[in-house]
């Protein structure tokens, strides 16, 4: 906030400099009597450029921002790294999480101002708090991935009569895994855990086809070179030419906050857009971050994962609901439970 106050100061300073040197010039191109000249007066518009610097001034508050561990924290990791450094506009208090319920439990009762979910418990959470949340990001897109210990899969067909286990359940994963195995008409049994379960089960041999996101998934094939990628869900997402566009994470804000602080949240988005660009384009150096802030175990997985992560930053809300709407729809069409029983309404679109 300091940087802010300095930088008004210093355009005023510089207003002031400028103005000096115009009227400067200006008496000595007129030949006119200067006391024949009108008294300098504050123009209407020089009037409102002062009023909004003066209402644009951020307010002096900590935004308290929750993100989960996995791909939907990881775009994140440069913001709360330049927090840690102080060198954000914005004040904040950063919480990592493991579990979209802990994210989803502090946003209810108010501990989170703004936080990274997953796109259906956006949708959820907005219908049990009766509108108390907006959407105002979509941070990635597909991650999940069918890996297998052998070599018998190569289409989703030949998951019929397996066993897949998964971690995710009451969230995408569960929901992406069902409707494509309806809309492809494959009988296969699917097993919810804990990711760390999942890993250990692939890994001692316990079982041989697994559903993870990454980095889970990554962290698996490091540990066992004998499991392999087979099959990338949203391209198998995509094979059904729904319409619609697979969109697995989100950040959302509560409403009250949005509509207290509206240039907090546009202030926000500014600096989380860049974190998220700057994790995509320098993958080493971003990596470290990531596993410093436990969002993955460690930086050698992270870089291996943030490639396969789909890290987006759509924002406003008209391109926000372009892109997930026909995702709702068909979550809805599934299992209307799975985005909280209803469609979110136009107000869910955060606009500004």
């Amino acid at each position: 906030m300091k940087k802010k106050i300095l930088a008004l100061l210093l355009t005023a300073a510089m207003s002031i400099g400028f103005a000096g040197c115009s009227s400067a010039e200006q008496t000595e191109a007129n030949t006119t009597d200067a006391s024949a000249q009108p008294e300098a007066t504050t123009t209407e518009d020089e009037a409102s450029e002062a009023t909004t610097q003066e209402t644009t001034e951020l307010p002096d508050i900590t935004v308290n921002v929750g993100v989960l561990s996995g791909p939907t924290g990881v775009g994140a990791a440069k913001l709360m790294n330049d927090s840690k450094n102080g060198e954000t506009v914005l004040n904040y208090n950063f919480t990592v999480e493991t579990e979209n319920s802990n994210i989803v439990a502090a946003v209810s009762n108010g501990e989170l101002d703004i936080a990274a979910i997953a796109t259906n418990v956006a949708s959820n959470l907005y219908n049990k708090t009766d509108g108390g949340v907006q959407i105002i990001a979509l941070n990635t897109l597909g991650v999940l991935y069918i890996l297998e210990n052998g070599n018998e899969i190569n289409s989703i067909s030949d998951l019929e009569g397996k066993t897949i286990i998964a971690p995710g359940q009451g969230a995408n994963p569960e929901y992406v895994i069902k409707h494509l195995l309806q809309e492809n008409g494959v009988n296969a049994t699917v097993e919810f855990m804990t990711a760390e379960e999942v890993i250990a089960k692939m890994n001692n041999g316990e079982a041989t086809v697994c559903m993870l996101p990454v980095p889970a998934a990554t962290s698996l094939q490091m540990k066992n070179e004998n499991i392999r990628t087979a099959l990338d869900l949203t391209a198998e997402w995509d094979a059904l030419n729904s319409g619609s566009q697979l969109t697995m994470g989100a950040v959302v804000v509560r409403t009250e906050f949005a509509q207290q602080y509206p240039e907090v949240v546009k202030q926000f988005l500014e600096e989380y857009t860049a974190s998220i660009e700057y994790v995509k384009t320098n993958v080493d150096e971003a990596s470290q971050l990531v596993a410093d802030f436990g969002i993955t175990a460690n930086a050698q997985i992270a870089a291996k994962a943030i490639p396969q992560c789909n890290l987006v930053a759509i924002t406003g809300a008209e391109a926000i609901k372009s892109a997930i709407a026909g995702y709702y729809d068909v979550l809805y069409a599934a299992d209307p439970a799975s985005v909280g029983g209803a469609i979110p309404g136009e107000d869910f679109y955060f606009a500004g």
